[in-house]
């Protein structure tokens, strides 16, 4: 069997002329040919088997939305190779499109004028659904996205977060085997954010569906996914499974103590304390200098111990940290300073 994806050496270029401030620029610019490259994407590669379910995480400007524009056949890569389900993205759009949906979290499918089930029925009629499957499969996914009314209203009179699950419930109407999801919770509420993953995760484990999913929300990918694609400046830093990356890139840990004592003094070298409250204290412990057991005796010398909780990092975290190495190996090797841009 094929994988769900495959992605060798692939690149992006955007070529566009060169632009600078000024009413002399501007003019000089009207007979200049000078031209700039910026590089999207840099030298992509990757495998996805079906049934996977993967982040793809970059900060703003890394190259994601146009990996996954490119992988759905909206664009043209400049040099590389891709197979999405055995098909050429670019070539075989049309017999690809049956296959895959797609949410671009700040671009609709949805007709905005009109009921998100007019939609619905033009996207049964586009994908040549068997008009009964198409309302067994309607009715199964409006329940599971809690769509009552929501279908009648017009699509402008829907919050954000009505008009996002109207927009997932979009892209698996027509029951596809690998679902592209771009920032698809970007701007929705905690408890949208809740049902939306816990849809997509359920959907995968049940049928089997692929999924790549951008967000720069950790709890995207810490609550769907359990692969993480690291891209930055168009490249991929890091591909692990996401146990893996919490393992190998960050070495600590957050215990939570809770003692009779109302204070507990902890100065035990590699602890640092994160907060501190009557009965209550949280420490950062780092691992390559002392082990989580030895802080333990050391409190449990110190205090009457009630409870006791060990957590990893956000995974905000692993990947700030990561990012930071990178832009470290970069200046290292003597190129410019990045801009700072927002991380996940």
């Amino acid at each position: 069997m094929s994988h769900a994806i495959e992605v060798s050496e692939l690149c992006k270029r955007f070529t566009s002329r060169r632009r600078a401030p000024g009413l002399k620029a501007a003019i000089r610019q009207l007979f200049s040919n000078e031209q700039s490259d910026h590089r999207a994407v840099d030298g992509v590669s990757f495998r996805i088997e079906r049934g996977e379910r993967v982040a793809f995480v970059g900060p703003n400007g890394a190259g994601k939305s146009t990996t996954i524009k490119i992988l759905t056949g909206i664009l043209h890569p400049t040099s590389g190779q891709a197979r999405v389900l055995g098909l050429v993205p670019w070539r075989d759009r049309q017999q690809l499109a049956y296959h895959i949906g797609s949410v671009f979290g700040q671009r609709s499918q949805l007709w905005y004028h009109l009921p998100a089930a007019d939609t619905f029925e033009l996207l049964g009629r586009i994908y040549d659904r068997d008009r009964s499957e198409h309302r067994r499969r309607l009715s199964e996914l409006s329940a599971l996205f809690e769509l009552g009314d929501e279908l009648t209203k017009p699509v402008r009179e829907l919050s954000l977060g009505q008009r996002m699950r109207c927009e997932i419930v979009a892209s698996l109407l027509h029951d596809p085997q690998i679902v592209f999801l771009d920032e698809p919770t970007i701007g929705l509420d905690v408890t949208a954010k809740a049902a939306i993953r816990d849809v997509l995760r359920e959907q995968s484990r049940r049928d089997g569906k692929t999924l790549l999913f951008t967000s720069h929300d950790t709890g995207d990918m810490e609550s769907v996914c359990d692969r993480v694609i690291i891209i930055h400046q168009g490249r991929v830093l890091i591909d692990q499974s996401l146990s893996e990356l919490r393992r190998s890139h960050l070495r600590r840990k957050l215990l939570t103590l809770q003692t009779a004592e109302a204070e507990v003094v902890v100065d035990l070298p590699g602890t640092r304390v994160v907060s501190r409250e009557p009965h209550r204290v949280r420490l950062e412990v780092d691992l390559d200098r002392v082990p989580v057991e030895q802080v333990v005796q050391h409190v449990m010398g110190r205090a009457r111990l009630r409870d006791l909780t060990v957590n990893d990092p956000p995974m905000e975290d692993v990947i700030r940290a990561l990012y930071g190495r990178a832009e470290k190996r970069r200046e290292a090797a003597g190129a410019p300073p990045l801009e700072p841009r927002a991380t996940p």
